[in-house]
């Protein structure tokens, strides 16, 4: 017989870990093909950071400030623990904690392994931002706001039945890692590849937790955290014997 513990590390394997290997192995290809063989004919989107360099402005500049704390590693860890506890104590279950946290931390884990192998420089234009100790390829902070917002749009559209707050909720929260990529691109952080790359970091994170541990119809997906209790049968519910 199968324990809960060896049916959990068959499940997170199957569902977590190997099509994050995957996710892992086709980023880093994709960034060695960005950083060497295809790296002249990316020479254009330059212009992209070029541009928006030249154009920033002091309230821009503060405003995209603002925008880009939304998804450092600080405000992602500290958003995500309270969120995460929020919604155990709303559903009284772990469903919708154990997705987002997979998601952000299975993004976090793939961008830090795909930034220690590829090593793209950052635009060559002035940084508003300290460029930390990795690679530009691909956007960490991009990819985190689609895990941590994304996500958190899925479960208000799945969980939330009014009409109105679930459109203005998930319309705000979509919003988010649109509105970081382009402050990232505005502040010099990262080329614009960098940023799409990142938001499919994020995506594929978000659809692998989603598949494995998002309920789809009502009910949480078997596993150890979800026991699937059998009810006893009583007195009432006995086939009533005729005489």
């Amino acid at each position: 017989m199968i324990s809960f513990r060896d049916a959990a590390g068959h499940h997170i394997l199957r569902r977590v870990v190997v099509p994050g290997i995957v996710l892992y192995l086709s980023l880093v290809g994709v960034g060695l093909l960005l950083a060497f063989p295809l790296k002249n004919l990316m020479k254009p989107e330059d212009e992209v950071n070029r541009d928006l360099a030249e154009g920033r402005t002091p309230d821009w500049t503060t405003t995209t400030g603002v925008i880009s704390k939304l998804a450092d590693t600080a405000s992602i860890i500290a958003l995500l623990l309270i969120i995460a506890l929020l919604l155990r104590w709303l559903f009284r279950r772990w469903a919708e904690a154990v997705t987002l946290m997979t998601a952000v931390l299975l993004q976090a884990s793939i961008f830090l392994l795909t930034a220690l192998v590829i090593d793209r420089q950052r635009p060559a234009v002035p940084h508003l931002d300290a460029a930390p100790p990795t690679s530009s390829f691909p956007s960490g902070h991009t990819g985190a706001a689609v895990a941590l917002y994304g996500g958190l749009a899925i479960i208000v559209g799945w969980r939330v039945r009014h009409l109105v707050p679930k459109v203005l909720l998930i319309s705000v929260l979509v919003a988010v890692p649109f509105l970081v990529a382009a402050a990232r691109l505005y502040r010099g952080m990262h080329h614009p590849s960098d940023v799409v790359f990142g938001a499919a970091n994020g995506i594929a994170c978000l659809t692998i937790a989603v598949r494995a541990f998002l309920p789809t119809r009502g009910r949480p997906r078997p596993f150890p955290w979800h026991p699937v209790h059998q009810r006893t049968p009583s007195s009432q519910d006995a086939t009533p014997t005729t005489s």
